[in-house]
């Protein structure tokens, strides 16, 4: 594993108004792991997560990616770098196929007609590569998929795109349980395949069954960043909901 973390947030500022969202946070993120950002409704997760993918901007710190300063501006200059990140939402459209969902925006074209066959051929390939098998014809409408099928098109279409980093906003939230284990199998394999994975969930079962490190923050600053293999279901929840562990030694 690379020692320079690919995404590297060094105390980042990010305040609305009067209210600070966000206070010094750090936050790292590795190629070929799974990163799990944690914490309690506002704890400033999803604030953190817009400001990675370029919707806000912040307002102090530094954001480094592959060791140089960084700044997006826009999700387009995020994506630009290689960085992706599926909303909660997945924001799909239900009335396209899966293709057109996957390439919305980002079409190809062969003169002046949309190249149909190289992207059936790429959309094909992607789910392939994350051992998608329940979808069948890519030429599906996204309105007759499952949540879990929804889901996957929406990672899918995340790493077409030569990502380095994928950030993936609850991604099991609406699911049943056979459901989140396909997806924790993706995500899982997404790091397998050298990409740096980070995943914001509430559930610690899954946080712990795919996480390599666990980010805790607790009222918009970091508490711990720390190995998942080095702390239990007990200690991240307790940093989660009283910002601190006597038995990891952090006492917030």
């Amino acid at each position: 594993m690379s020692q320079t973390p690919v995404l590297d947030l060094r105390g980042i500022d990010k305040s609305f108004g009067p209210v600070r969202v966000l206070q010094q946070v750090d936050f790292t993120a590795y190629a070929g792991e799974v990163t799990a950002l944690v914490g309690d409704n506002g704890a400033g997760k999803t604030t953190l997560v817009k400001c990675i993918g370029g919707i806000h901007p912040i307002d102090s710190g530094e954001y480094l990616f592959d060791g140089r300063p960084v700044r997006p501006g826009t999700p387009r200059e995020a994506a630009a770098l290689g960085i992706e990140v599926v909303h909660q939402d997945l924001a799909l459209a239900d009335n396209l196929d899966i293709v057109q969902n996957m390439f919305l925006g980002r079409e190809r074209r062969r003169g002046l007609l949309l190249d149909e066959p190289a992207m059936e051929e790429l959309a094909r390939r992607t789910l392939a590569e994350l051992s998608v098998r329940t979808i069948g014809s890519v030429r599906r409408k996204v309105s007759e998929l499952s949540g879990g099928q929804r889901q996957t098109v929406a990672i899918a279409r995340a790493v077409l795109w030569d990502s380095r980093v994928v950030v993936l906003d609850e991604p099991s939230a609406a699911l049943g349980v056979a459901q989140t284990q396909q997806v924790l199998e993706i995500v899982r394999r997404l790091a397998d395949q050298g990409l740096a994975v980070v995943l914001i969930s509430h559930n610690m079962n899954d946080v712990f069954a795919v996480a390599d490190r666990i980010a805790a923050l607790y009222l918009g600053r970091t508490v711990a960043q720390v190995r998942a293999a080095d702390v239990t279901h007990a200690q991240v929840v307790e940093l989660i909901t009283a910002g601190r562990s006597e038995s990891l030694g952090i006492t917030g």
